[in-house]
């Protein structure tokens, strides 16, 4: 089982250092809670071979895409309600939004499955179909709801051979990146917050577009107050990461605390132009609003 209770540990550590955000922060906060106390004995991990494995990667498929595990809806619930409860309040019609997913939730019409990001069409049509959920709720429901039960589902498939991958998505379920940290060897890792994965790629290509021209990464941040931390910001498809490089900022903490604590580097690439994949605490605020301030 993933050490959450150290997660969390980390976590306040890190609001000691952002006190100012402190009630902004308090939905992560909550999500991390929910995660410690999660428990679901029927959620079992995968038990391929590393050839099984290497087969789907060198074939370019999660393995989310052909394994999926099965979650009890109700293991969810604790996580998800609290969760839900503090996007509600964000305004009326996230509120109604997510009444809807509720009620289509508990009339067993969406399932664990809609919100993994491997899970085709059929799946996302569910969740439109069903909720006509903005794509924001739908990311932050996904990402607070199934971590635990996917870290558990992969726990024993770990080993990614090296250079095995070299797409931009999760090797192991398929999610954007939420963060790419560049490590004290120089390499670069992103990280997937949806299933606690990591992996190395290629420093000077998108990982939301593949491009890989001179030129096409830019970095928007970097130095003074918060040296080592920079945004990195594609010019073809105008997705970017936030990330830090660990051989300036060896004390950094993990790459998911450093994210989820640093929302006012989000909302300076939105102002910039510039989208996020993953969810951000920057797409709860209205436009004439600063995390920051």
């Amino acid at each position: 089982m993933p050490d959450y209770a150290g997660l969390c540990a980390e976590w306040q550590e890190m609001l000691t250092r952002r006190r100012a955000m402190g009630d902004a922060l308090a939905l992560w906060t909550s999500v991390l809670d929910g995660w410690r106390g999660w428990q679901d004995p029927g959620v079992e991990p995968l038990r391929w071979s590393a050839e099984q494995c290497r087969e789907r990667w060198e074939r370019g498929v999660p393995l989310l895409a052909e394994a999926v595990p099965a979650i009890a809806p109700e293991s969810l619930e604790e996580i998800l309600g609290p969760v839900m409860e503090r996007l509600a309040a964000a305004g009326p019609d996230d509120a109604v939004a997510l009444g809807r997913f509720a009620e289509a939730w508990d009339a067993g019409r969406i399932g664990p499955a809609a919100l993994f990001p491997a899970s085709g069409w059929a799946a996302a049509a569910a969740l439109q179909d069903e909720a006509a959920l903005p794509a924001h709720l739908a990311g932050f429901l996904a990402h607070a709801g199934v971590r635990p039960a996917l870290e558990t589902f992969f726990s024993l498939v770990r080993a990614l051979p090296e250079g095995g991958w070299d797409r931009g998505f999760c090797p192991w379920c398929g999610g954007l990146p939420s963060y790419g940290d560049l490590l004290e060897d120089g390499r670069r890792r992103l990280s997937c917050h949806l299933c606690g994965s990591a992996w190395t790629a290629a420093r000077l290509r998108c990982p939301f577009c593949q491009a890989w021209q001179s030129g096409d990464m830019v970095r928007l941040l970097g130095g003074g107050a918060e040296e080592g931390y920079f945004v990195e910001a594609c010019l073809a498809c105008r997705g970017y990461l936030k990330g830090v490089d660990r051989r300036e900022r060896w004390n950094a903490a993990s790459p998911l605390v450093e994210d989820w604590a640093s929302p006012h580097l989000d909302y300076y690439a939105a102002r910039e132009g510039y989208w996020r994949g993953t969810p951000s605490l920057a797409q709860l605020l209205p436009p004439d609003s600063d995390p920051a301030a």
